[in-house]
């Protein structure tokens, strides 16, 4: 798949995610916001007000840490792929 592809892909999968009406899974989702922060480079603190959602975004981050951009990009597809299409 060419970087161009990837990206639409991506795109795409974001897209879809958003879209979705059914209720998701809370680990898939955490799956999804790490995958999604890496891939557009955003380290950013999470935002939430409540202290154990900013842990969990926390320990989800650490878990996928070692990905690279596209590795990250290519893992939020094949979760929505895997995961969300199914519902």
């Amino acid at each position: 798949m060419t970087n161009s592809d990837l990206h639409k892909a991506f795109e795409e999968a974001v897209e879809y995610v958003n879209k979705f009406t059914e209720p998701i899974p809370a680990d898939t989702l955490l799956k999804l916001y790490a995958y999604y922060k890496i891939a557009n480079k955003n380290f950013d603190n999470p935002g939430s007000k409540t202290p154990l959602i900013n842990a969990f975004k926390a320990n989800a981050l650490i878990q996928a840490q070692n990905l690279g951009k596209q590795e990250a990009m290519e893992a939020y597809i094949l979760l929505v792929d895997q995961e969300i299409k199914n519902i």
